[in-house]
């Protein structure tokens, strides 16, 4: 964590130091002489934001061996090859021999290579061992030895470093450790890169992308998982935001309202929709009633306590200028109140949608036949890792996207905001 916030500090000094050098036309914040805690004079940049998402592809790819880096970006990864060590035995009589562990270790998916080696003619024979990379095998150095732990016989040093049952010992290409019971267990060495099925590389997500864009996954395309998805979200969103807007507009211009409702929304406000899954089971069942009814819950309050903050944020110098104009209590709401509220609303629906997105997995896992959810809980039970990282990464997209999409809204439908 600590090395991406250098990143991050670094890649912006670098970037500043090359704008500051290159012929640009500069907007009108330029001409600012306060722009530090000013927010109308602070914008995303651009440059920072590409320079993010490449620097996020790149170390995901370091990490993993992605094909799509070449070599030298590339974190030291696991051992791969032929190698050897050697072992120590102590006799009962005290006496000492040594013999030699041949080692091969092949990736997930390969053939192991051919060892071939001498046995040795001694009363302690030379061994080999075939491992995975990622994974450890245990080596019965006594079974084809004339002298056994039966006999007595123990490992006491592993390429001339004493080893016992708290000490393990560093071969250079992996570690040694004895066990409990004398035998030798052999772990490769992993180097920095994760195993694909911890962390996939961004290519090998890339091909299930494709993949299951083409075939589907477990008999369902992805285009119905991701529509599923999106039905249930929406229509949880839009029954929560019709209940809780007028709530929260009742809230914030009658006392009895905020009296009576004020309690009940502050109750439920920090109970999270994952609690509430239980209950939605037995009241409405494992169908598709029960996904919907939690996705309202988890936007109802939000959209109250918007909709309420927006009146409560209303200028009293507007209303007392309406009232000297003649209005109405109704003009007063239609030409006032909504108009003033409607950006602390559409701030409450970006969060509320941003819940319901992120609770519509939680929702799909009540016996959901179709959705991201399910695609992604399904594949997780068989260790796709690849497809439960490519859903996870479409959740964000879509859920980015459709965050865009209300800022663009209120862009359209607010252009009022901001300006007093």
């Amino acid at each position: 964590m600590l090395g991406y916030l250098a990143l991050i500090l670094l890649s912006m000094v670098i970037w500043r130091f090359i704008r500051a050098r290159m012929d640009r036309v500069r907007d009108y914040r330029s001409l600012k002489t306060v722009t530090f805690g000013d927010e109308s004079a602070v914008v995303s940049d651009k440059a920072a934001s590409v320079i993010s998402i490449v620097l996020i592809f790149v170390i995901w790819g370091a990490f993993t061996g992605s094909g799509w880096l070449p070599g030298p970006l590339h974190a030291p990864g696991p051992f791969v090859g032929q190698d050897k060590f050697t072992y120590t035995i102590e006799g009962p009589d005290g006496t000492q021999a040594d013999a030699t562990v041949f080692v091969s270790v092949y990736r997930q998916g390969e053939e192991p290579a051919p060892l071939e080696f001498d046995a040795g003619t001694g009363p302690v024979k030379n061994d080999s061992v075939e491992v995975q990379a990622y994974r450890s095998k245990l080596i019965s150095w006594d079974a084809n030895d004339d002298v056994t732990r039966k006999d007595g016989a123990k490992v006491v040093a592993v390429d001339g470093r004493a080893i016992d049952a708290n000490t393990d010992v560093d071969v250079g290409f992996g570690r040694v450790a004895l066990t409990d019971k004398g035998t030798l267990n052999f772990e490769p060495g992993q180097g920095w890169q994760m195993e694909s099925i911890w962390l996939p590389a961004p290519d090998s997500v890339w091909r299930r992308l494709v993949s299951v864009s083409a075939d589907g996954y477990q008999n369902v395309t992805l285009a119905e998982h991701l529509s599923y998805s999106l039905f249930r979200v929406i229509v949880g969103f839009a029954l929560g935001a019709l209940v809780g807007i007028p709530l929260g507009y009742a809230m914030g211009l009658s006392n009895w309202f905020r009296g009576w409702f004020d309690p009940i929304v502050e109750f439920m406000r920090p109970v999270p929709p994952l609690a509430l899954i239980p209950l939605v089971i037995i009241w409405a069942g494992i169908g598709e009633q029960g996904k919907i009814i939690l996705l309202f819950l988890a936007a109802l309050w939000i959209m109250a306590i918007g909709a309420r903050s927006g009146v409560s944020g209303v200028k009293i110098t507007k209303v007392h200028a309406a009232y000297s104009l003649g209005a109405s209590k109704w003009q007063i709401l239609r030409h006032v109140i909504i108009p003033n509220s409607l950006p602390e609303i559409f701030t409450a629906a970006r969060v509320a949608m941003g819940v319901c997105w992120g609770t519509v997995v939680a929702a799909e896992l009540v016996a959901a036949e179709k959705g991201v959810g399910k695609m992604i809980v399904a594949a997780s039970k068989f260790q796709d890792t690849d497809i439960v990282l490519m859903g996870i990464i479409l959740i964000g997209i879509i859920g980015f996207g459709i965050d865009m999409l209300m800022r663009w809204a209120e862009r359209i439908l607010v252009p009022w905001k901001g300006k007093g």
